[in-house]
């Protein structure tokens, strides 16, 4: 019994681990997206002007981002959660084991 309860431990342990890791990974996405996008604006107005280019890689960016944002947080997340919980059923079934 008590190895099933520290089983458990280390498999939300890992999972935590894996989200800590998720978000560290977007905030940093984030936080250069936040730094380069004004960084490349004021570099477009100051050389040239009156063609601007800047919003091409602020929307290339932006809509990974945005895609980052929603694995991250939530689209598709629950589609996961369900897949894993059904293959480990089968795994039961067809082998005899416990996960």
């Amino acid at each position: 019994m008590e190895t099933t309860s520290f089983s458990k431990e280390n498999l939300a342990y890992e999972k935590a681990t894996k989200r800590v890791k998720e978000l560290k990974s977007f905030y940093g996405n984030l936080t250069s997206y936040c730094l380069v996008i004004p960084f490349l604006l004021a570099l477009n107005l100051l050389t040239s002007p009156g063609h601007l280019w800047f919003y091409w890689p602020m929307l290339g960016w932006g809509v990974g981002l945005a895609a980052h944002a929603a694995t991250v947080f939530g689209i598709g997340r629950d589609w996961e959660e369900r897949k894993i919980k059904e293959l480990m059923e089968d795994e039961k079934r067809n082998h005899g084991k416990t996960l």
